[in-house]
């Protein structure tokens, strides 16, 4: 395929590229050096603006000084407590989440009634903004940990629900027709069809939710919670402990990113065959 993207270039006077490649892989070492521009290069204009321009340390704190509130906050422990305490409500939540998401959506994908019953009051629901029900989730649920929990269920649910719903539609008819053609029930054209056949679709649709549910679990902290990355950054807030704020956010989107590679993984693992 390479030689022919190659050929076609030549052929229209264009000079072949490898930067500049349509629907194909890159080599390995210039993906791993993009990667790291990435981020080196954020990292460099951060540290020149802190270090020679006009914005104060109050402001804008410059990495070692990030780093060195990350070392005090390690110290003190409250970085393990605080980090803990948001993954925990964010697994427990999408979770629970994704436990009904997953055969609401392919039900409503593979039943037209099921959807026609469903669908309206989820579409209308996936519209009013997760954060607006904190109020009504403390009156219900107290200041625990159930209405943080309950938050990112809500924030994810429909989200969830539909991506996969719309995954399903997607379903080539020709492998359904074909499992009624070898004798196939009712039930193993969507088991044995139809969920397989999503698998990779519902892990996207993970992957791209799971960055709503660190989003919503940072919201019901800022409200009511005693731990929590989302409680650290306003207690750091209140004493314009900038650096501090910097350091949380940077631990938060070490573990989102973590978390997207693992279900990266997870679906190179799972779902070679629909890998390209």
């Amino acid at each position: 395929m390479a030689n022919v993207s190659v050929d076609n270039n030549q052929s229209q006077g264009l000079p072949p590229t490898i930067f500049w490649r349509i629907a194909e892989d890159i080599p390995q070492l210039l993906q791993w050096g993009l990667m790291a521009i990435s981020i080196i290069i954020p990292f460099f204009l951060w540290w020149l603006l802190a270090s020679f321009g006009t914005v104060e340390d109050v402001f804008l704190p410059s990495p070692p000084q990030v780093a060195e509130a990350f070392g005090h906050l390690w110290q003190q422990g409250h970085l393990i407590q605080d980090t803990a305490a948001s993954f925990l409500r964010v697994v427990g939540g999408f979770v629970f989440a994704a436990a009904v998401s997953i055969p609401l959506g392919i039900a409503m994908g593979t039943f037209a009634s099921i959807r026609a019953l469903f669908e309206p009051i989820v579409g209308i629901i996936r519209y009013m903004p997760a954060a607006a029900f904190v109020p009504l989730l403390i009156i219900y649920l107290g200041i625990g940990e159930a209405p943080k929990i309950a938050l990112i269920f809500i924030g994810t649910l429909f989200f969830n629900t539909l991506m996969i719903m719309d995954a399903v539609k997607f379903v080539p008819k020709e492998l359904i027709e074909t499992t009624y053609t070898l004798g196939g029930k009712r039930w193993q054209v969507l088991f044995q069809v139809i969920t397989p056949y999503v698998v990779p679709n519902i892990i996207d649709a993970f992957r791209i939710n799971m960055a709503t549910s660190w989003n919503l679990v940072i919201v019901a902290e800022l409200v009511a919670a005693e731990q929590g990355l989302g409680k650290r950054i306003l207690l750091a807030q209140k004493f314009l402990k900038t650096d501090e704020i910097f350091a949380c956010l940077i631990v938060l989107g070490l573990i989102g990113f973590l978390i997207d590679l693992s279900l990266r993984l997870l679906f190179r693992v799972w779902c070679r065959w629909a890998i390209k």
